[in-house]
């Protein structure tokens, strides 16, 4: 920075610029919209049901009937778009996700049912074996450990079975290497060719995901406890741009990192090598200590905005956080 930049004071008062409402506005560096909001919800099977998740305070799975309700609050507060995850119900659960490629699923159901209903909201849905395996992890066991290329090939037909059903974004959250490129190149040759990929390109093996793997009745289920052979070292910010730029070559239309707040230092640094739409993920473990503490009046309820502002500061496109409605009508009030 030059001499010219830097100033002195007494000459120089950034405290002047601070003084009044409407210059702080005038050069408010980053703002939050309403566009920047993606939100996500849990759907399981049923009727009428709204069912309270303990770990995650005001958040709940809802039933195809229930999340039509819902989204009509969404399409009027303008929210873009909502990212899916399924409860699946125990007993459809196996060692090789088969739910996952079955075209009548319950994420399938959903995205149908909301098209029919709301066919301008955006709909992203995960790529990833999780919800439907039994023993919880993102891709397919064999010999005792994650069979990367197996996977690919289930993942495809995932892709593939949302994309049918009215998916406007495919996004694979799995980790597996390779699978952006299959998943494009699967899309493609299906006429999928105007679906979108957002990757989960930066995914940390984190401690954050707890209250998650409770919404989708996943925790109890995960062999071995760790994710660590395929998603990223929580140590790590370089390897996290070779991820990225290998999903951009593969066709990733955007990216995304997971989780958000303690990950700042990667969006800024992905947004700024990249300059490719940048999206990041305030998970459900950011959630439920921001929602404990101002449920405890530890904190003012004004901190969820200074929490999502941060994520735009640090150079991100939008935000998938369990917040959206909330700030959106905040935002919308303006």
């Amino acid at each position: 920075m030059s001499d010219f930049n830097i100033g002195q004071f007494p000459t120089t008062r950034l405290r002047r610029l601070r003084m009044k409402e409407f210059s702080r506005r005038m050069i408010s560096e980053n703002n939050l919209s309403v566009n920047d909001l993606i939100w996500p919800l849990f759907v399981c099977e049923g009727n009428n049901i709204a069912d309270k998740i303990n770990s995650m305070p005001g958040i709940c799975r809802y039933s195809i009937d229930n999340i039509l309700k819902e989204l009509e609050t969404a399409v009027k507060l303008k929210i873009p778009a909502i990212a899916l995850f399924p409860q699946i119900d125990s007993d459809l659960k196996d060692e090789n996700g088969s739910q996952a490629i079955d075209e009548n699923n319950l994420i399938c159901r959903t995205i149908k049912s909301i098209k029919k209903n709301f066919p301008d909201l955006g709909v992203i849905c995960d790529v990833a074996l999780d919800p439907f395996t039994d023993h919880g992890h993102d891709g397919l066991i064999i010999n005792d450990i994650i069979d990367n290329d197996a996977t690919l090939k289930v993942l495809e037909k995932q892709a593939l079975v949302q994309a049918t059903a009215g998916c406007d974004i495919i996004a694979p959250s799995d980790m597996m290497d390779g699978r952006v490129g299959r998943i494009r190149k699967a899309l493609d040759e299906n006429n999928f060719q105007n679906t979108l990929i957002l990757s989960y390109a930066a995914k940390y093996a984190s401690k954050f995901y707890g209250p998650f793997r409770d919404a989708i009745s996943s925790s109890g289920n995960l062999k071995g406890g760790s994710k660590s052979t395929y998603q990223m070292d929580v140590a790590n910010s370089n390897e996290a741009l070779r991820e990225v730029a290998l999903d951009i070559k593969e066709g990733a239309d955007m990216v995304m990192v997971k989780p958000g707040m303690p990950y700042l230092d990667i969006i800024q640094r992905i947004k700024s090598k990249f300059n490719i739409p940048t999206f990041a993920y305030q998970v459900s473990g950011e959630y439920a200590m921001i929602k404990g503490a101002i449920d405890n009046n530890w904190l003012d309820s004004k901190v969820i905005k200074e929490s999502l502002l941060s994520f735009k500061r640090a150079g991100a496109d939008g935000i998938l956080t369990y917040f959206a409605k909330e700030i959106a009508e905040e935002l919308n009030n303006e």
